[in-house]
């Protein structure tokens, strides 16, 4: 780019033409060079300064979410020393000038001088990015930190920040403005404020063997949104689920902003089981199934070498899998997934391989159990999923989220060890021979089974409904000549091949149980043509409308408006190319017709030998359908002494004929000729039709004239 900005300044000799054409590189020619733009516009944000400049990337956004997310990254810090097994009891309290305050009996952030840097240990976690306990795996096997930011973003979101620490001998602490420690005169964020690092302030003694962390911060105006504040009831609501997840831990929420102090306390020894329970509604089906197990997974890592490089290294984890299902006659389903402590509201590799899991175990066991027959659809997510509460946990050490939000799971490893637990774990419950386990297992298959049926009927019903397009109107065709009678049993439809053919037909047909559809000459060859095509074809859309079950995989057999379905086209071979057109349409996009029999062709006659004087109960007229017939009834009617008018009338459509030799030779029941279009092999028969009709014209043209040597040219009609 250096050198193109240098050319830019060298004026051009070349005239521009205006049937020039601007080339991908013209730019260089035209670029204006500008060297106001150096390292003094570089900024670069130091320490807090990057989660001041841009929180929601930290934090998601800056409103009321933002603002309890905040909240949980201390409680979680809390909860995490719980789950550690150094904390049995966490406070939370709402305080009337906004603050929230954050107690736990964990072991306390250190106030040792961390060597690095020589400052308290508590300081050092809350001013800078990436600091903490949680990285080594020598402190925290599991936890909902990751990455060392919580407690410092916190701190640069708050006006003020006040941390206390309890260890013995005494508690220690020390305030933050906007992440600056220093010293505060007075209460509240407003305070005068003198910066100062390190302890500032020291409290009472603290007795050997007692410790716990104090944090209490004011968030900052500047960057909160006016209507930002802590709701009560997500506070409640999220801290009842963490109790449920770690059991034994004592949750305590105060608030204090109302008129009157209100104060409770959640503690659930039973674990997710408990929480299954509380969160199921309807009449259960099940007891609360406990899915556990664990497996081992390889994890690529990059870490700090001797030489002080990052190398990658492969790193063995280990993922626990503990999941509580209950699955009730209710309808709808309720999924909670948690990592470590934290709830990931919108799933991840967890939770969809506990879905994956799930739909397939229940198809492979319901099948095995014949609940599942042959011919049946498999059962989908949606169907196993209906009126089951679960809860999906995992433990495992550095998880990988989506996000500082820790919304989404990322790791791969925890699809394939979840589905493959639940899977094991499921199938043992499903399989199970004790009679309780056993009782309840087929009752929950059966319930399964009952929500696919419903899931396929109201998907027919949907589409029973959309039958107002193109395809299915409300309104049939005005060219539509129907019948009176709706009894399929009876009931005909008569496709014709042009309208000269459907006034003779009108007046040939029996108007009680035979419909007429003309279809105007050749219509689209849907082997070739798209879907989209098809459906804008005017004859296509016709037949398909007038037929009334759909097309393709919304065709209903039982929804067919007429018993029989008949081609009436002319004995030449270009009614033979329209009846294979025809049946190519049906075959395609409606085969249920075909393999049920209900296809015809009609056969109309070729050839009409009138007798000179006929015998008293002889026919006047004979019809024959082919010339080799023709030639063996001449000869016959010859030894007879029968004598006939010359020449022998050739039709040449049904046209022709007037309504009594249509109605006698090819529509009336008792003495016409039918041919019924049969599938004995399905698949032989798609291949045929995709060789005569598709869109390869090689295969067709060998195809031809293989057969061209098979042809007898005398017997062409030319």
């Amino acid at each position: 780019m250096a050198r193109a900005a240098g050319r830019a300044d060298v004026p051009s000799r070349r005239v521009a033409s205006r049937f020039d054409v601007a080339r991908p590189t013209d730019f260089r020619s035209t670029t204006i060079a500008d060297n106001t733009y150096n390292a003094a516009h570089l900024l670069v944000l130091e320490g807090l300064e990057a989660v001041r400049k841009r929180p929601g990337m930290y934090i998601g956004s800056t409103d009321t979410r933002g603002l309890m997310h905040c909240l949980w990254e201390i409680i979680d810090n809390g909860v995490d020393e719980a789950l550690a097994g150094a904390a049995r009891r966490v406070e939370v309290t709402l305080h009337p000038d906004g603050s929230a305050e954050v107690y736990d009996d964990g072991r306390g952030i250190p106030t040792d001088k961390e060597p690095k840097t020589g400052l308290p240990g508590v300081e050092v976690v809350a001013t800078k990015l990436h600091a903490g306990g949680k990285f080594g795996g020598s402190s925290y096997v599991a936890t909902g930190g990751l990455h060392g930011v919580g407690l410092s973003v916190v701190n640069a979101l708050s006006a003020r920040m006040d941390i206390d620490v309890d260890r013995s001998p005494t508690q220690q602490g020390l305030s933050f403005r906007r992440g600056v420690p220093g010293v505060f005169d007075g209460e509240g964020p407003d305070a005068p404020f003198t910066p100062r690092s390190g302890l500032t302030r020291k409290g009472g003694r603290v007795g050997k063997g007692r410790s716990g962390t104090h944090i209490r911060f004011w968030p900052d105006r500047q960057t909160f949104t006016k209507d930002a504040g802590f709701r009560r009831d997500g506070l409640l609501g999220r801290a009842r689920q963490t109790s449920y997840i770690v059991p034994g831990l004592d949750l305590v929420i105060r608030d204090l902003t109302g008129d009157e102090p209100f104060e409770e306390h959640f503690k659930h020894d039973g674990g997710i089981a408990e929480f299954a329970d509380y969160l199921s509604r309807g009449e259960p089906v099940t007891d609360v199934l406990r899915l556990q197990g664990k497996d081992t997974f390889t994890e690529t890592v990059p870490m700090l070498d001797a030489q002080g490089t990052m190398t990658p290294q492969d790193v063995e984890r280990e993922l626990f899998v503990d999941v509580a299902a209950r699955w009730s006659n209710d309808y709808d389903s309720e999924i909670r997934s948690f990592v470590n402590v934290i709830a990931t509201p919108k799933g991840g590799t967890h939770v969809s391989g506990f879905e994956a899991a799930l739909t397939r175990t229940f198809n492979e066991t319901m099948k095995a159990a014949k609940v599942l027959r042959v011919n049946d659809q498999d059962v989908i997510k949606d169907d196993v999923l209906e009126g089951l509460t679960g809860i999906v946990t995992v433990r495992l050490a550095e998880p990988q989220f989506e996000g500082q939000t820790k919304e989404i799971l990322g790791t791969p490893a925890a699809r394939s060890i979840v589905r493959k637990v639940v899977a094991a774990e499921l199938k043992d419950f499903l399989t199970s021979t004790k009679r309780a386990e056993k009782a309840q297992a087929r009752q929950l298959m059966e319930k399964v089974l009952g929500a696919s049926k419903t899931r396929i009927a109201a998907r027919q019903h949907k589409e029973t409904q959309r039958r107002k397009n193109a395809l299915e109107s409300s309104s049939l065709p005005s060219k539509l000549a129907d019948c009176r009678s709706a009894d399929n049993d009876r009931t005909e439809l008569f496709i014709v091949e042009g309208d000269s053919a459907l006034g003779t037909a009108k007046l040939a047909r029996s108007s009680e149980f035979q419909a007429l559809l003309p279809i105007r000459g050749k219509i689209l060859n849907v082997q070739k043509a798209s879907v989209g095509d098809m459906l804008k074809n005017a004859e296509c859309a016709s037949i398909i409308q007038v037929v009334g079950a759909g097309s393709g995989r919304t065709f209903d057999l039982d929804a067919v408006r007429y018993g029989r379905i008949i081609f009436m086209a002319d004995a030449d071979s270009d009614g033979a190319h329209i009846r294979c057109l025809l049946a190519t349409l049906f075959f395609k996009y409606m085969p249920e017709l075909i393999t049920a029999g209900r296809v015809y062709t009609a056969v109309p006659p070729l050839h009409r030998i009138e007798i000179s004087s006929p015998k008293k109960g002889q026919d006047k007229y004979v019809y024959t359908y082919s010339d080799d017939e023709l030639q063996r009834k001449l000869a016959e009617l010859k030894k007879r002494n029968v004598r006939w008018k010359d020449p022998v009338q050739r039709y040449k459509g049904l046209g022709e004929m007037d309504a009594d030799q249509l109605a006698e030779t090819t529509m009336d029941p008792r003495r016409r000729t039918l041919r019924k279009l049969t599938v004995d092999d399905a698949d032989a028969a798609a291949s045929v039709f995709e060789l005569l009709m598709g869109s390869e014209v090689a295969p067709r043209k060998e195809f031809i004239v293989q057969g061209a040597y098979e042809v007898d040219v005398e017997a062409l009609d030319a």
